[in-house]
């Protein structure tokens, strides 16, 4: 009766895997694993750089923007038109609203707000047309922005005019910001900065084509793309 238990025991010892020889190579898979979703997250989230992509487009987008209000708030204050206002406060809103969020990531990833660097700079070799590799005009404007002589037209005209020359100039506007949030797509990984770029080609196109009937309804035509 001895002996089977003995037996029994011995084959218990034999065949039971040897926890002392797994549990370090468990261990050691573990930390590798940690240490690749470590290495993972601090990649991606990595604060961007005075050079990267995503503080060029913050800081070129702004100024962009900023033109844009400029524009709609000279246009509401000429029209009497409900449609055309409406869309003038929405631009106002919404890109002001957009350019806050720029200075703030700026702010937030410890980066001044403006830059020694060239416009366009960050979408070196992404260029959608102009006078350079960057999209950039030859006169140095980026992609859709007015020329100061288009801007003082367009505070020096009155009624259909006015109207006329805000639609092409903002419809041309629109088209190079969505050029540049098309350009960071290509660029980055930024969750936050895609998702807002993304917005940005979403929305404009979908003002684009309101403006294109707004112009139509004028008896007008846009003017080239940039």
């Amino acid at each position: 009766m001895s002996t089977d238990i003995d037996a029994v025991g011995d084959d218990t010892v034999e065949t039971a895997p040897p926890a002392g020889r797994r549990l370090p190579v468990l261990g050691l898979v573990v930390v590798l694993l940690a240490a690749a979703a470590l290495v993972l997250f601090f990649t991606r989230q990595a604060t961007p750089g005075d050079t990267s992509p995503e503080a060029g487009f913050a800081r070129d987008m702004g100024v962009h923007h900023a033109q844009a209000v400029e524009m709609s708030f000279i246009l509401r204050d000429k029209t009497s038109d409900e449609q055309l206002r409406s869309l003038a406060y929405d631009i106002i809103t919404t890109q002001s609203t957009q350019r806050g969020i720029f200075m703030g990531w700026l702010q937030q990833w410890g980066l001044d707000q403006s830059s020694d660097r060239p416009a366009m700079a960050w979408m070196s070799g992404h260029g959608h047309g102009g006078g350079s590799a960057t999209g950039l005009l030859p006169d140095g404007r980026m992609p859709g922005m007015a020329s100061e002589e288009e801007m003082n037209r367009l505070r020096q005209a009155t009624g259909k005019d006015a109207e006329i020359l805000f639609l092409q100039l903002m419809i041309r506007h629109h088209q190079g910001g969505v050029d540049m949030a098309q350009g960071l797509l290509k660029l980055s990984d930024r969750d936050e900065v895609r998702a807002l770029a993304q917005h940005i080609v979403d929305g404009q196109n979908a003002e684009i084509r309101v403006m294109k009937d707004l112009l139509a309804m004028r008896g007008a035509q846009p003017l080239p793309a940039p």
